[in-house]
């Protein structure tokens, strides 16, 4: 039947390669993506709720086990319990309850340092909650080992080779020796005796934001020097929930050694697996830096972040590793320093820095200027292209400071583009306006060569060549957005600024998918675009308006010469729709406003050649194929 209709067949073929393109998409990326999303939401209430939740608070890391080149390994406090011992079920405000603590309070960060072993485990983020819903709870960031999640630093000195000397540990209750809490004006100094002739104490200081400035100070009463070796780690009990999205990186992260570090929580997992072959009792997987100097390291997610920051003239050897315990993954970045040799009488000292909280693009940048901390801004993900993404996220930045609304910001940006791509655009469309001009011409080739299909390419190509004609020029527009596209891309998923960034409208996150969708009437109806069915879910009310405006402006390029590449361009407004209907939706947006401007300039251009512009005549012989395959069906 179809035999005699090779156009038809053509549009056939097509369609069925298109929606095979689409299945394979929403299966292979659209239903992991819904999956990971509901699982993150249900992480979420759990953890606004406090549901119980195991772990493991006899298992805190071992500090201090990189030796010193020549130094015997010395007993870290707080080494690894048995992996029979008991687990402890609490909740997170059972867990803190649990020993006495110093209450920290800033504009920025609240929480608490328990003065059982003198941990920061307690930071929660009061400028971010966790959704964007108003009545959503603030940003967890550090939590207390025995409770959900725990996620800790803690920092002290280890003894050298052959030292009887008792020192803090996990266990080891300290004393507030200043009254209050800690405050950006007021410090908190605690301290210990360890009954044979050494005081401990540990002075912290808050900055606005989320700098702590951590001093220790040993007073050595005994008859003899004593030498200890500084050490400071970060422990994160069990990987949490990543978005797995290879744009960005999310696990520890550490500018040492030769430079930039970043080991994913599966890269160290996988690693572990491997060594438990030769050692299952307690496999682990270490990446260790000798004598390394200035830098940092430490535990990075999409939007947050701790760093343990040594003294940059100071070198330390450091670790990046984790391991196994009963079963469940610990992961650690810690670092030691050179031995302090603290003479009888006196007093050994050693500072050094700790960020904890949000990955502000400013304050990031700030810190590293003001403190020196060596290529401190590799802690936001800009990736291989920075070079690009860095600056356009700055020129964002810039103009939202003048208009408030960074989806405005994101449509001024897309005219700057256009003004800056705009002779190479302008070539394009003159190009196309030419084969436009040439449509009668190439008609009559097509039909005069009707049976000879080589001929017919051939006595194209010469006509292209006379007239000077690129037949791909088409193209052109698209692929020099490409480059922005992903940059802009990259703006939305990993900056601070743009989560929670609302635009007008139903768009309260530009760095969230559209939740709007067919399942709930583009937004008329009360139910989450998270719940809806697959495709649903992925086709919002700004991503029907990119698809149709890419639509539109391909009825203004010239018909392909051969059917099948004409039915591919057809139907790639549809493809593009149902692909970036999951994506961010300030990028949707950008690339829907961005058709609209080259519809313009491209009208202009095509008027500006003398050339007619029959646009509902296009419209109707594009859809005259699916209208006869409809008719022959009936």
């Amino acid at each position: 039947m179809f035999s005699q209709q090779p156009d038809q067949k053509n549009l056939l073929a097509a369609i069925v390669l298109s929606m095979g393109v689409l299945l394979l998409w929403q299966y292979f990326y659209a239903a992991p993506k819904l999956k990971e999303e509901q699982e993150r939401q249900k992480q979420l209430q759990t953890i606004a709720a406090n549901q119980k939740a195991t772990g493991g608070p006899g298992v805190p890391a071992t500090p201090g086990a990189v030796a010193t080149p020549g130094a015997p390994q010395p007993t870290a406090p707080g080494a690894a319990a048995s992996p029979n011992a008991p687990v402890v079920s609490l909740t997170r405000e059972e867990a803190l309850k649990a020993s006495p603590r110093v209450q920290i309070e800033s504009a920025a960060l609240q929480g608490s340092i328990s003065l059982r072993g003198a941990r920061l485990d307690d930071i929660t983020l009061v400028k971010f909650r966790q959704t964007v819903e108003r009545n959503s709870g603030n940003v967890l960031l550090f939590s207390p080992s025995g409770g959900p999640e725990p996620y800790y630093t803690e920092s002290g000195w280890v003894p050298g080779a052959g030292s009887t000397q008792k020192m803090p540990d996990r266990d080891t209750i300290w004393t507030a020796e200043t009254k209050g809490a800690l405050t950006p004006t007021s410090p908190v100094t605690l301290s210990w005796n360890n009954g044979q002739g050494l005081t401990f104490r540990r002075t912290i200081k808050l900055d606005n934001n989320y700098m702590f400035t951590i001093t220790e100070e040993v007073e050595n009463k005994t008859a003899a020097e004593i030498t200890l070796f500084p050490y400071s780690l970060i422990s994160r009990h069990g990987a949490p929930k990543v978005e797995g999205n290879y744009i960005l990186h999310e696990g520890l992260i550490g500018v040492v050694g030769p430079g930039l570090t970043e080991v994913t929580y599966s890269e160290l997992t996988s690693e572990i697996e491997k060594n438990a072959k030769r050692n299952p009792t307690g496999p682990s997987a270490v990446k260790e830096f000798k004598a390394s100097k200035a830098g940092w390291l430490g535990i990075t997610d999409k939007y947050w972040a701790s760093a343990l920051i040594p003294g940059q003239a100071t070198e330390y050897d450091a670790r990046i590793w984790a391991r196994r315990d009963a079963g469940k993954d610990y992961f650690q970045v810690d670092y030691r320093q050179p031995g302090v040799a603290i003479a009888a009488g006196a007093k050994g000292t050693n500072e050094n820095m700790l960020f904890a909280g949000a990955k502000d693009v400013h304050l990031i940048d700030a810190y590293k200027k003001q403190l020196d901390i060596k290529q401190f801004d590799l802690m936001i993900d800009w990736g291989w292209f920075w070079y690009i993404t860095k600056p356009l996220f700055h020129v964002l930045d810039w103009i939202n400071k003048i208009v408030k609304n960074f989806g405005v910001s994101i449509l001024i940006v897309t005219v700057l583009v256009k003004l800056l791509f705009f002779p190479l655009a302008n070539k394009s469309y003159e190009s196309m306006a030419k084969m436009k001009k040439l449509q009668p011409e190439m008609e009559k080739i097509r039909e005069r060569f009707k049976e000879d299909k080589a001929r017919q390419q051939q006595e194209m190509m010469a006509l292209y060549s006379k007239e000077k004609i690129n037949p791909l020029a088409g193209c052109l527009p698209i692929a020099v957005q490409i480059p922005v596209f992903f940059a802009l891309y990259k703006v939305l998923f990993v900056t601070l600024d743009m989560r929670h960034a609302p635009f007008f409208g139903w768009i309260k996150d530009l760095s969230a998918p559209d939740p709007t969708s067919l399942f709930n009437l583009f937004g008329l109806l009360p139910i989450p675009a998270i719940d809806n069915m697959l495709l649903g879910y992925t086709i919002g009310a700004w991503a029907i308006v990119m698809g149709f405006t890419m639509w539109l402006q391909m009825q203004l390029n010239p018909q392909q010469p051969d059917p099948m590449q004409q039915a591919i361009f057809n139907w790639m407004p549809v493809m593009f729709t149902f692909m970036l209907g999951g994506f961010a939706s300030g990028l949707v947006i950008y690339w829907a406003w961005s058709n609209i401007l080259s519809i313009a300039q491209q009208w202009l251009i095509m008027k500006k050649n003398g050339v007619e512009i029959p646009l509902m005549d296009n419209i109707k012989k594009q859809l005259q194929p699916l209208a006869g395959l409809l008719q022959r069906k009936k």
